[in-house]
């Protein structure tokens, strides 16, 4: 079996090549190249390893056939086109907890430089002044604290300003009140926050919401005299506000790791009084350049070599211990999935993906994403689990996810339901004590079936002789069957039968099925 290759584009500890090759990859470490070098290089990878210098743009992406996975030896992922990724199918990690600490004490030092002017005290005392009465600063303790952004770095923070006995007020959308609770701090809107704060903190991801979240108006809304330190991700502050609000005394002083455009060779800001700036250190340190570095290397090979998936953007989350009970299931999604994507015709505005019994105590993601993925490739083969829901998304589908943790007639039970122009129309499966998936129910029949290889779905009136006429027109046409699973809604009634055969069935011989007394329907069904 060819080994799974990847590119490692931006410098990185050496340790990460090492882990790579260790758990089974071809690695090679090209750093530095242009975008049109790595254009050309890129086809040939089925992982890229960055850090922030390499930008994955569409253009790259195009250029990427082959490529699964990119990992990003960090938290910030706006240096990679994740849209453009999705609909191609690949998994974009990061490394969310390698740095978080780093990153925090980085704001804690900033906090301290703000609040005794330090940078500052030491330029002068450094020049042989001695500007003792210049600088007065104001003590931390029993400050306010208000975070942005309560998620991994901001939990951090937030303990270790509890420790210098400040008081903690946070704003985030995710932010639960028993987790804020848990971690002593007072969940607010944004403007109680911007009103309470001597200190503000920045936590918090750049995106179409967070933009500009400090912006002009919400500086002015601050309390006078509000001291502002980013570690985030630039572009979270409208910088020439900020230098409004510096010069005018609304902000009495503001720390920067990250700026809107880096490297950052001119800002508004610059030269202004009562303004620190760093460049983009809060993740440069010794322990967490290692610590990422090993950490996407470990996830990335993980998820070519063994299918697992940590910390991904774009798709669910796989941890070690989820991933061998969700794998006959996922399986089992992906061909109900399959087949009611076969089954029906017409626009699909709703998808539905009901998990039933021990099913319902799961993860539930990764088995809506194979649904779509199984039910999404029946007209492209490049659809994965990756691009499945992003194509839902863009083809306008709906999709819906239920739980019912009480059991039924099977212990377990998955079920994809589909809204068409004929009313819902609905199939379930469950998994056999082997963890083998079987169909158990097909558009309210019952009937048990194994959905794989060749198939042949027919829909007859429940009447003598039709078995015998089936059988014989295939052992004409030298079609042997494997499985012969029937089902019926009542003697008389409609019946469904589906058959297991060793190769396709050519369209003569379905025309000719079709032909048959009693045929209401007939399909090829491949899984």
């Amino acid at each position: 079996m060819t080994k799974p290759r990847v590119l490692i584009s931006d410098k990185m500890d050496p340790n990460a090549a090492r882990i790579f090759a260790e758990m089974g990859c071809d690695v090679d470490v090209i750093t530095g190249e242009s975008p049109e070098q790595l254009i050309a290089r890129i086809g040939d990878y089925d992982g890229l390893a960055i850090r922030s210098s390499t930008k994955v743009t569409k253009d790259i992406l195009a250029a990427a056939k082959k490529l699964k996975v990119i990992g990003r030896a960090g938290i910030g992922v706006d240096n990679v086109d994740i849209p453009a990724a999705s609909a191609q199918g690949v998994v974009v990690m990061n490394t969310p907890f390698g740095n978080s600490i780093t990153t925090a004490e980085h704001a804690i030092a900033l906090i301290f430089a703000l609040a005794r002017q330090i940078p500052e005290a030491n330029t002068q005392t450094q020049t042989g002044k001695w500007p003792k009465n210049d600088f007065m600063g104001v003590e931390v303790t029993g400050k306010t604290l208000g975070l942005i952004g309560a998620g991994n770095i901001g939990s951090i923070v937030a303990s270790r300003a509890l420790g210098l006995k400040m008081k903690v007020v946070a704003y985030d959308p995710f932010l639960s009140p028993e987790r804020a609770v848990e971690l002593g701090i007072e969940k607010v809107e944004l403007d109680q926050l911007l009103e309470r704060a001597d200190f503000i903190t920045l936590h918090t991801p750049l995106t179409d919401q967070t933009r500009n979240i400090l912006s002009r108006e919400n500086l002015a809304k601050a309390k006078k005299g509000v001291r502002i330190v980013n570690c985030a991700r630039g572009g979270l502050i409208d910088e020439a506000a900020l230098k409004e609000a510096l010069d005018s005394g609304q902000v009495a002083g503001a720390a920067l790791d990250v700026f809107q455009t880096e490297p950052a060779k001119d800002s508004p800001l610059f030269g202004t009084p009562n303004f620190i700036c760093t460049p983009h250190l809060g993740a440069s340190t010794n322990e967490a350049q290692v610590n990422v570095a090993l950490q996407v290397a470990e996830q990335m090979a993980d998820f070519l070599v063994n299918g697992g998936v940590s910390n991904a953007l774009n798709m669910p989350s796989l941890s070690a211990e989820e991933a061998p009970k969700l794998k006959p299931y996922m399986a089992l999604a992906e061909k109900l999935g399959g087949l009611v994507g076969q089954l029906t015709t017409g626009s699909i505005p709703r998808i539905s993906i009901h998990a039933e019994g021990a099913a319902a105590e799961l993860n539930i993601k990764p088995i809506v994403a194979a649904v779509l993925a199984g039910f999404l490739r029946v007209q492209s083969d490049t659809v994965n689990m990756v691009n499945a829901p992003f194509l839902a998304k863009e083809r306008g589908i709906e999709v819906r996810e239920v739980k019912t943790e009480k059991a039924g007639d099977y212990h377990t039970l998955i079920r994809v339901s589909v809204k068409t122009d004929a009313g819902e129309r609905s199939v379930a499966g469950t998994l056999f004590s082997n963890s083998e998936p079987r169909l158990v129910e097909l558009f309210g029949i019952k009937v048990e079936a194994e959905l794989d290889g060749h198939m042949m779905y027919i829909v007859n009136e429940d009447a003598p002789g039709f078995i015998g006429r089936i059988g014989t027109l295939l052992g004409e046409n030298a079609i042997n069957i494997g499985t012969f699973n029937l089902g019926r809604r009542e003697a008389g009634g409609e019946a469904v039968l589906l058959l297991s055969v060793d190769s396709a069935v050519k369209g003569d011989v379905l025309d000719k099925a079709k032909a048959l007394p009693g045929v209401k329907r007939v399909m090829a069904l491949a899984f």
